[in-house]
């Protein structure tokens, strides 16, 4: 009985196989201005990104700028300044508290235990 089973697995599998189209894949060398220009793209997108989120927009108007007029700077930079930009928006911290404000924050509550708990 299994070897039924097994035998229609496999007829199923090879029809399976030989129903799906068979695509190749092609590979070729790009151009470092083309390549440079597709990163300088993602760079724009990523930075406008976060500048067309609520809570971005709720801050600019909060320090009475313009959303519009920020994503026209954008487009207005060069390539460098907007990859710098990008760079910072995707490194800073989450959160509200930095590398320096967790060592403080370690800080006080080591001394707060080292206080507290000494005999």
């Amino acid at each position: 009985m299994t070897s039924k089973i097994k035998k229609a697995t496999c007829c199923a599998l090879v029809a399976s196989m030989l129903a799906l189209p068979m695509h190749t894949a092609s590979a070729g060398m790009i151009g470092a201005e083309q390549a440079a220009a597709q990163a300088a793209q993602l760079d724009r997108s990523a930075v406008l990104g976060a500048l067309s989120r609520a809570e971005t927009v709720a801050q600019l108007q909060q320090y009475g700028v313009d959303p519009q007029a920020a994503r026209d700077r954008v487009a207005a930079m060069s390539d460098q300044e907007v990859h710098a930009l990008a760079h910072d928006v995707q490194t800073a911290p989450a959160g509200a508290l930095s590398t320096w404000g967790w060592v403080a924050v370690i800080a006080i509550a080591a001394a707060i235990w080292y206080f507290a708990f000494r005999r």
